[in-house]
């Protein structure tokens, strides 16, 4: 059984609209949403002794998400994470967007999905947003009409996210919530224990684009690097199959076989050595094994950045299987037993670790939100994809929908 109220939560500035708060109560979670930007503002989750505690970051007020901050629980789009310089070619037309991200464009641009008032409509179960994204909007070709929707059922939270549009146009949309499963305003996230069920990943460059790859072409001149939208499936092999007696063994990598059509082999993460320069960019996929980005065992994540140095998290990691539910990721708070598992019918998830935030915001209840105070599983197609025709395919036609469905599941341990 869900309950769902509605409440106004504030007034936008010049009498821009009435933003509303959405409570979805089941007997084991509670989440408000707000129609600013979709946005997750409250998600109680119950400890192994049954004790609620809100485990997302985010604001008391409406104030606090119309500030500069970084899409606490908000919906973003029309495109999540970044497309490099901002452009991308549509059928021989360049399209120019907004930057907001260094060189780049990043969740949507100036005025994102998230920076928008949505139209809501109430379910038994819980509540849809939409909204009519114009066309031209933030450079983007095409009307696009959007809706998303957020439904209970019993301890799991789905969000269902479909687009048509007027006009072809890539589409990527997730949700940003900030997650720390000990309770929002915990000091940090190192001790919760991550899994991502993921053989790759992308490396990115010093402005969090993947990197390229150049050209890597086999013998024959066949690019080793193509995907299609059919699925796809893993397999560790070689990249020129029996190996040349005499020579030393080249480096193993994955492939990924999309039915009868294609197959994307996959480099040793950073192995681009094997490759000669040429001016087609192509983003480098890159094997997990033997990196700081092998979480397909469970790692604590403290423990995890130091033995590894590394900073943080802020990458895409490539998921397996079809368009079908696959699980995605799960995280262990040990504290407190709270478990979250993700499951998604996206290609893809960026895992960030909150490495930008700096304490200078005051959250709920006065909380500041230091660097690596929460976490982000943002279910999406992968970043620059559409400058990038090798990796999943972005772009969404008229007559087409985009369609795709990502649940957390909360339970204790």
């Amino acid at each position: 059984m869900v309950s769902v109220t509605r409440a106004v939560f504030g007034d936008l500035p010049l009498g821009a609209g009435t933003v509303e708060k959405f409570q979805l109560q089941s007997d084991q979670l509670r989440v408000d949403i707000i129609s600013w930007g979709c946005t997750i503002t409250a998600l109680e989750v119950k400890d192994r002794q049954g004790r609620a505690s809100d485990v997302v970051l985010g604001f008391d007020e409406l104030e606090g998400y119309l500030q500069k901050q970084p899409y606490f629980g908000a919906v973003v789009g029309r495109v999540a994470n970044r497309i490099a310089k901002g452009t991308f070619t549509l059928d021989g037309k360049e399209y120019k967007l907004a930057i907001n991200n260094g060189p780049n464009s990043l969740h949507g641009g100036v005025k994102g999905f998230d920076k928008v008032l949505w139209t809501p409509r109430v379910l038994s179960n819980g509540v849809e947003f939409s909204r009519v994204s114009p066309d031209g909007e933030e450079g983007y070709p095409g009307e696009l009409k959007v809706w998303v929707m957020y439904t209970l059922d019993g301890g799991e939270l789905v969000v269902n996210y479909r687009a048509q549009a007027s006009q072809t146009t890539p589409v990527n949309l997730t949700n940003h919530s900030y997650f720390n499963l000990a309770g929002q305003g915990s000091p940090n996230i190192y001790d919760h224990e991550v899994t991502i069920e993921a053989d790759a990943f992308l490396p990115v460059d010093e402005v969090l684009i993947p990197t390229d790859l150049t050209d890597c072409s086999e013998p024959d001149g066949r690019h080793r690097h193509h995907w299609s939208s059919l699925g796809w499936k893993a397999q560790l092999g070689h990249p020129h199959g029996d190996q040349t007696p005499g020579l030393p063994p080249a480096p193993p990598f994955f492939s990924f076989s999309f039915g009868d059509e294609s197959t994307a082999h996959v480099s040793p993460a950073h192995s681009g050595k094997n490759c000669s320069p040429s001016t087609a960019s192509l983003g480098e996929i890159a094997s997990v094994q033997g990196t700081a980005f092998d979480l397909r065992k469970p790692v604590e994540l403290g423990k995890h950045l130091q033995e590894f140095h590394v900073n943080g998290f802020d990458h895409n990691f490539c998921l397996k299987g079809s368009k079908e539910k696959r699980f995605c990721a799960r995280v262990h708070h040990a504290g407190s037993g709270r478990v979250l598992e993700v499951y998604t019918t996206q290609p893809g998830v960026q895992f960030y670790t909150g490495n930008f935030l700096d304490g200078t915001l005051k959250g709920k209840s006065g909380a500041g939100y230091p660097k690596h105070s929460g976490f982000c599983l943002e279910t999406q197609s992968w970043p620059d994809a559409v400058n990038q025709p090798h990796f999943p395919p972005v772009l969404l036609k008229p007559g087409e929908e985009y369609d795709h469905t990502t649940w957390f599941k909360f339970s204790v341990a």
